[in-house]
């Protein structure tokens, strides 16, 4: 429970100080300024008192209960600090000071010594490598930020700078503001997971804004957040897109799986609002809070002015927002109040209409947010500023709207966002609107962002019960019909499958393959062909060649006999030349395949989320166009059907240029196959099936390579 820290009742401050300069003093000078509620402890053994209060040598010295301390110390004090704060019950630490792992490996050892001195003790951790917390509700302020506003977005931040960023928007917009604001830090101890269930039972806090660079935790936070976005939006900044992940020598997976390509659509499937400006990171969150989700993914614009109309209807679609089709009694009721040059139509253009009276824009408002059709109002043009832009006569009719507008998104149920080029002037309209919690803004793009955003909350929040849950029930999953295969290798030191025993493994589990057979000899190598009386493919095997290729090791669409002798001392030969001394176990001889498709499939053991499942254009394609998509495991058979949409090239698979399309079916099924498999072996680290052959009917796997973990564990079931 992090409630004692949080909303704590009493707070130390180690390292208090006179120095008007020093952290020490500022921390108690803003709690004294902003009237904490609770009581303040000033900890330094060389001062008597600190800004009127008394000064503690020790923490363990205060006669009260402590539930929180601020350490201002330098990092290499912190663990006899704990120490002390242990002794004392105090319930949780703000750790400021940086120097930890972010300096490397000597860093990193004092923050593993911090954490494990706070577990031993009992003391939960913010930080450290923080900039403080902030408690709204209770005036607790622990960084030093002057009048941040109240509100219901909870922060979550890992960056001081991003932090003061987004609450001097908030101060500046002087609107939405915060309940609570945590300078997450190292985040050695409490996780970004415990925050949000922290944040899901706070009856205050109605959205929850985040900034993230890393998270050691990623798939518990994914299920929280599942828990969580369906009683609250999050919305999430994660930065560093532009990083590639770390790239495996063992598989295409491993060195196509950057931060963003798993995390986003991670995040997206947990219900999380993923903002990739950080511009659109506040207004987003402060319109998810205030405003309810968009349930058809149907926007209507009402505007003034054709060109802002316009722009806005070509943002939407990029966004993939309808424009309805208006029913024709909207479109005739709107006809009696609009002039003739007057477009109703969706957007519709007032056309003049509204000029000399402002208030026909809420005339307007009321018929359009009455169509079934309708799912959500953006307005676009100069409202607020008529009484600026014309003449001032016409405020007070512009207020008079803005009355009428605020009151419809309770009534409606249905969400209002404004654009305004008099946003940023002393429009009273527009306070108006903002008194109910209507959000106005001068660019037309971030408009358009919030009503986008309302759109993807609204449709996850339709589609809940089909999303998972991010569970991994290792423990429960019975089947492993191929553990022999996976006990053979790790019995001879081996941490990768031969070819055909990688073919096997999947095959016991459904996946259609011709697994072929492993000649020893060139003898051998024609009795099999013979058998299979088809054009074949021969690959060397051995565990110490990974990619075939590289080694000149494979030879395609041999008929003859004497082609298949030839090819297999060639084999042989190559494999030699190109690692001397390799374990060569022998050739495989399998069916050639028939032409199709070629997609990859391929599993992973990612850093932040664990196991994930890519799928995307096969082949040699897959280096060159990199159109593949990630998800995080478990999924389902609606995932396997998304991931298959979600490429640029799933539009080849319905068939294009009057050829026939492929078996999406059986390729949802080796999708789902691919995630049981995982849930089956945690053994498996890596897993490739590249390329998977599609047909109209059905497909082949015509090359699979798993890999193990060095040091397999049998995990447990998450909890």
């Amino acid at each position: 429970m992090l409630d004692k820290v949080l909303n704590a009742r009493s707070v130390a401050i180690i390292g208090a100080s006179k120095n008007r300069t020093k952290r020490g003093f500022q921390a108690i000078k803003t709690l004294l300024d902003e009237k904490y509620e609770g009581e303040i402890y000033p900890v330094n053994p060389r001062e008597e008192t600190i800004l009127g209060l008394p000064c503690y040598k020790s923490v363990r010295d205060i006669d009260d209960d402590v539930d929180l301390a601020l350490i201002t110390t330098p990092a290499r004090t912190i663990p006899a600090l704990l120490e002390d704060c242990g002794q004392k019950q105090v319930a949780g630490a703000v750790i400021i000071a940086g120097g930890f792992r972010e300096l490397g490996e000597k860093g990193s050892a004092l923050e593993q010594e911090v954490v494990e001195t706070a577990q031993r003790v009992g003391v939960r951790l913010i930080g450290p490598n923080t900039s403080g917390m902030i408690n709204l509700k209770s005036n607790m302020n622990l960084v030093g930020i002057k009048d941040a506003p109240k509100g219901a977005i909870a922060l979550l931040c890992q960056s001081g700078n991003m932090a003061l960023t987004l609450i001097t928007e908030a101060t500046i917009r002087k609107h939405e503001g915060f309940t609570y604001y945590i300078g997450v830090g190292n985040e050695s101890d409490i996780k970004f997971h415990e925050y949000l269930e922290f944040f899901r039972n706070d009856p205050e806090t109605r959205a929850i804004l985040m900034y993230v660079e890393g998270m050691s935790e990623g798939r518990k936070f994914l299920q929280e957040a599942y828990k969580t976005s369906i009683e609250k939006p999050i919305i999430l900044l994660k930065s560093g897109r532009s990083a590639t992940g770390k790239k495996s020598a063992g598989s295409h997976t491993g060195s196509l799986a950057g931060i963003n390509e798993v995390a986003r659509p991670a995040f997206e499937r947990a219900g999380i609002v993923v903002i990739e400006n950080s511009d659109e990171l506040f207004p987003v969150a402060e319109t998810l809070s205030s405003q309810p989700p968009i349930k058809n993914q149907s926007v209507a614009i009402l505007a003034d002015g054709g060109g802002h109309a316009t722009i806005g209807a070509d943002l939407l679609s990029d966004y993939g927002i309808s424009l309805p089709e208006l029913t024709e009694k909207t479109k005739q009721r709107l006809r009696e109040i609009l002039p003739e040059a007057a477009s109703v139509v969706n957007p519709v253009d007032v056309a003049g209409g509204t000029d000399s009276d402002p208030g026909v824009f809420a005339d307007c408002a009321k018929i359009i947010l009455k169509d079934p059709n309708v799912g959500g109002l953006l307005i676009v043009g100069l409202f607020g500023g008529y009484g600026i832009r014309f003449d001032k006569s016409l405020a007070f009719g512009e207020e008079e709207a803005a009355h009428r507008i605020g009151k419809m998104v309770k009534y409606r149920n249905k969400p209002i966002v404004v654009h305004s080029l008099y946003s940023s002037y002393d429009s009273h309209a527009l306070k108006l609107l903002r008194h109910y919690d209507i959000p106005v803004h001068d660019s037309l793009d971030i408009s358009c962002k919030c009503i986008a955003s309302l759109c993807q909350y609204g449709e996850y929040l339709n589609a809940y019960h089909a999303k998972t849950n991010f569970i991994f029930n290792w423990r429960y999953k019975a089947k492993r019909r191929g553990e022999k295969i996976i006990q053979t290798a790790l019995n001879e030191g081996r941490h990768v499958l031969l070819e055909h025993e990688a073919k096997q493994l999947i095959k016991l589990h459904g996946a259609p393959t011709s697994v072929g057979h492993v000649a020893e000899t060139e003898d051998q190598a024609v009795e099999i062909a013979n058998e299979i009386n088809a054009p074949v493919v021969m690959k060397i095997v051995s565990p110490d060649i990974l990619h075939k290729s590289d080694a000149c090791g494979v030879r395609l669409n041999l008929k003859s006999e004497d082609e298949i002798r030839l090819s297999f001392q060639e084999i042989i030969k190559n494999a030699h030349n190109y690692k001397p001394g390799a374990d060569i176990r022998g050739v495989l001889v399998a069916p050639m395949a028939a032409k199709g498709l070629e997609v990859i499939i391929g599993t992973k053991i990612d850093e932040q989320f664990g196991p994930v499942i890519m799928y995307g254009l096969g082949g040699i394609m897959v280096e060159i166009m990199k159109d593949v998509t990630f998800w995080v495991l478990p999924i389902s058979h609606i995932s396997a059907k998304k991931m298959i949409e979600d490429t640029r090239s799933s539009i080849i698979l319905d068939g294009v240029r009057g050829q026939s399309g492929y078996d999406k079916r059986s390729l949802q099924r080796l999708l789902l196959m691919c995630s049981e498999l995982i849930e089956s072996y945690p053994e498996i680290e890596e897993m490739d099936l590249n390329p998977v052959i599609l047909y109209d009917n059905g497909l082949d796997v015509v090359d699979a390579r798993i890999i193990l973990k060095k040091n397999p564990v049998c995990l447990i079931a998450d909890e």
